[in-house]
């Protein structure tokens, strides 16, 4: 997604119940940064607590209760973003967090879906919180602990504190096995510099692999009986953008409830520029992002991280995106 000056970053903040969100969002609003936010608390139920536990504060927050983020609050969320984009100049930047049951993809899908929020704002980075004693009893009991942790860009890991090293390495590298792109964090009291989690510009692949350009490599990286994998594959052959837009376009039509995260830097035919693919689920989007650097080879990537993935037909469908 390409950024502008004139749009407003967004954090999602997510991760499971008593990870510490609220107490990594306090953090946020209370520290001397200089910036202002927009809150908007996603609660499940229909009384809200949350908005009792964050520390009265300058900033604006607002609540949508009646379960998880999803379809039927999604409108609410544009409704929320399109009256606060009238009021542009009193904010820098907005934080959601979501229910501790929740799965981010329909805020990530938000942000893509509509076009005046598409326009107005764009996502930053889904940052995910993590109770480092309590994470390896809810990945054996909620798939949701396990969604969150596949979609995160950057990982709080919290409370570290109460494990010992050899728990806290065994709990890193469960997380890894999930996702092994997201930045980690190792927190207690998710205490940790906020430019961290802020303004990271982790959605925007161009960011991400400037930061690491490795971040796209590893071909065919799979991991056994686990529930969420993820693979990756480059070709080296120039892409043709209909071929590839037809193939990942019945792709997600048909697979999209198991794929949760898709990235891909591309070379296209003819192109000078990279251009940037992800999708989150069924919901894509794609822009270029500046040219290939002089003396780099020019690498199509792609990763897809979900359930049920199948490697070999995955591979041969994006090796069938190749120019003639």
């Amino acid at each position: 997604m390409a950024e502008t000056s004139t749009q407003v970053p967004v954090t999602v903040l997510t991760g499971y119940l008593g990870a510490g969100k609220t107490t990594l969002l306090n953090r946020i609003l209370t520290e001397q940064h200089g910036r202002k936010y927009a809150v908007i608390i996603n609660e499940f139920g229909e009384l809200g607590v949350d908005n009792d536990l964050v520390v009265d504060t300058d900033e604006e927050v607002f609540e949508m209760n009646n379960g998880c983020i999803c379809c039927t609050v999604r409108g609410d969320l544009i409704r929320i973003v399109g009256g606060l984009m009238k009021r542009r100049g009193k904010f820098d930047g907005i934080i959601i967090e979501t229910t501790g049951l929740a799965n981010p993809a329909p805020v990530a899908q938000t942000f893509f879906v509509d076009e005046g929020v598409k326009e107005k704002a764009r996502l930053d980075a889904i940052v995910t919180v993590v109770d480092a004693k309590h994470l390896p009893a809810r990945l054996k009991d909620s798939h949701e602990a396990e969604d969150q942790i596949a979609f995160a860009d950057v990982i709080v890991l919290n409370k570290t504190d109460l494990v010992t090293p050899d728990e806290l390495e065994a709990v890193e590298q469960q997380i890894r096995k999930i996702n092994k792109f997201a930045v980690i964090h190792r927190t207690e009291r998710a205490s940790l510099p906020i430019d961290q989690v802020l303004n990271r510009g982790a959605f925007d692949l161009n960011r991400v692999l400037a930061r690491d350009p490795e971040f796209l490599t590893g071909e065919d990286d799979h991991e056994h009986n686990e529930d969420i994998t993820s693979l990756s594959f480059e070709v080296e052959r120039p892409i043709d953008p209909e071929k590839f837009n037809a193939w990942i376009g019945g792709l997600l039509q048909d697979k999209g409830q198991d794929l949760l995260r898709t990235k891909g830097i591309l070379a296209y035919e003819n192109e000078d520029r990279r251009f940037a693919f992800q999708a989150v689920h069924m919901i894509a989007d794609g822009d270029f992002i500046g040219p290939w650097k002089d003396g780099d080879p020019r690498v199509s990537r792609i990763v897809f991280i979900g359930r049920n993935l199948n490697r070999p037909q995955l591979r041969r469908g994006f090796e069938g995106c190749v120019a003639d």
